[in-house]
């Protein structure tokens, strides 16, 4: 019997990629550090993280970031061998937010 929710803790705004037989899930960081965790499942049951999206300091400032504002609701792709995470990055949180949108892109290992 599977338990709910499959991915336990802060894991908002989750997106699915599947290539395969491999299920590939990331989800908002928001302010925090490294950013869009990275997790894999092949049974859409059993989640493990592989690493995260956003991991060196050169990729995600956010040392000015107001609580709440930073990475939100990446979504995953995959298309002839290179993997695509695009994102919303809020730097300020308030009344007159300042939103930007930023992609990463890597060639999938063969």
């Amino acid at each position: 019997m599977t338990s709910n929710p499959i991915l336990p803790g802060f894991n908002p705004d989750p997106t699915i990629c599947r290539v395969g037989k491999d299920y590939y899930l990331a989800t908002s960081t928001f302010e925090y550090f490294p950013g869009v965790p990275i997790y894999h499942s092949r049974d859409l049951v059993n989640w493990r993280l592989i690493g995260h999206a956003l991991n060196r300091p050169s990729q995600l400032n956010m040392r000015t970031t107001d609580p709440g504002g930073g990475v939100w609701a990446p979504t995953l792709r995959y298309h002839k061998g290179r993997w695509y995470m695009t994102a919303c990055c809020v730097w300020k949180f308030g009344r007159l937010p300042v939103s930007h949108f930023f992609y990463q892109w890597v060639k999938a290992e063969e």
